[in-house]
């Protein structure tokens, strides 16, 4: 569909004398602003084709050329190619959708629900045989442990403790786990051993003496434990969620952190540090893509084949980010084989401990800001 254009030579945007179709201060392109749906419409198929193209001829440098891609876009080449925030934005947000839908854990909990409902029951079952066996008059101490001694092989092992506990002290034995109720639960060690809640904990402050009392920063972690054993069994769920909404952001810190360490390890290519980063997010581009692809072949393959070619499969990727880091840093810095290795390594023990201290960091952040 045709463009129409203004027939007058000043831009709607800075005022500027026009010599084209677009200013050469600005950039904007001169057009007519009462346009119809048409030419709408047009504007934006256009500029999503434009976005396609840039996308897949910014993929084959990518792919097939470590390192060029870096190259090409700091020598000036850039109009051919997706600008690298755009390519990390949609390529990460993509990589981290497939992966939370790949790998939900929704699923296990309901399966595990599900099963431990049904060994509840089991035992409650079993159970009552025992108690029925104990208040059957008719029977003679004897003839109840004969009777006992055949229900005891189906019995599970915290009702047959029990048994012999009250049979040996007269009293019944209490079941750790449902005196615990939390059992297994995360939670179970949060809050104050001294307090049920954080009213009661407060409470207990309250009755020490000034120079006794938890400081600030203790008393708002013992709210904020308190806040998560509130949630029970959903604790563990908050937590998972927290983390898939958060993990993309993590990611996106630790670019420039790991531009930073470029930033040392080749200070004597001086270059600034915004190349770095360029470099940095065509690394990260290509790490997810390819992820991305792994994903999908796991995805796709059958379990059988899964299981054999599993291992395989990760060795396989391991080889891959090394050879390509490898060659992209050899490309963009220009060093000798020997001392791109040797920067390789340290750089990625570096990015390793960084990565660590990120996520820790982002993991307090969570447990005191999600509840």
């Amino acid at each position: 569909m045709k463009k129409h254009y203004r027939h007058e030579t000043d831009c709607l945007n800075c005022g500027t004398e026009l010599q084209g179709h677009f200013c050469h201060v600005c950039g904007q392109e001169n057009l007519e602003m009462k346009e119809s749906f048409g030419h709408m419409l047009n504007h934006a198929i256009s500029d999503y084709f434009h976005f396609d193209y840039q996308f897949f001829h910014t993929l084959k440098p990518l792919f097939a050329k470590p390192g060029k891609l870096t190259v090409d876009y700091l020598a000036g080449r850039r109009m051919q190619y997706l600008h690298p925030v755009k390519m990390y934005i949609f390529i990460s947000l993509v990589f981290f959708v497939l992966f939370f839908q790949l790998n939900g854990t929704n699923g296990v909990y309901i399966t595990e629900g599900k099963e431990n409902g049904v060994h509840q029951l089991k035992d409650t079952i079993k159970t009552s045989l025992l108690t029925d066996i104990d208040n059957d008059s008719s029977l003679s101490p004897e003839e109840k442990k004969r009777a006992k001694a055949v229900v005891a092989p189906y019995l599970p092992a915290s009702s047959q403790k029990a048994d012999t506990a009250k049979h040996k002290t007269g009293k019944p034995e209490l079941n750790k786990d449902e005196d615990s109720g939390d059992e297994g639960n995360f939670t179970t060690y949060l809050g104050d051993k001294d307090a049920k809640n954080y009213d009661e904990y407060l409470a207990n402050q309250s009755k020490l003496a000034s120079a006794e009392r938890d400081g600030f920063f203790t008393s708002y972690l013992k709210k904020k434990s308190f806040d998560w054993k509130n949630h029970g069994k959903n604790a563990q769920e908050i937590l998972i969620e927290s983390i898939k909404h958060n993990l993309p952001k993590v990611m996106f810190v630790i670019l420039p952190l790991f531009a930073l360490i470029l930033k040392v390890a080749f200070r004597r290519n001086h270059k600034l540090y915004v190349e770095h980063i360029i470099y940095s997010i065509h690394l990260h581009c290509f790490l997810f893509l390819f992820l991305t692809l792994t994903l999908l072949i796991q995805a796709v393959m059958p379990n059988s084949i899964e299981k054999a070619v599993g291992d395989w499969l990760q060795l396989v990727t391991l080889g891959v980010f090394a050879w390509y880091i490898y060659r992209s840093l050899r490309v963009v810095y220009q060093r000798s084989r020997w001392r791109t290795v040797s920067k390789m390594i340290g750089v990625s023990i570096m990015y390793f401990l960084t990565s660590i201290c990120c996520f820790f960091i982002f993991l307090v952040i969570i447990a005191l800001t999600s509840v």
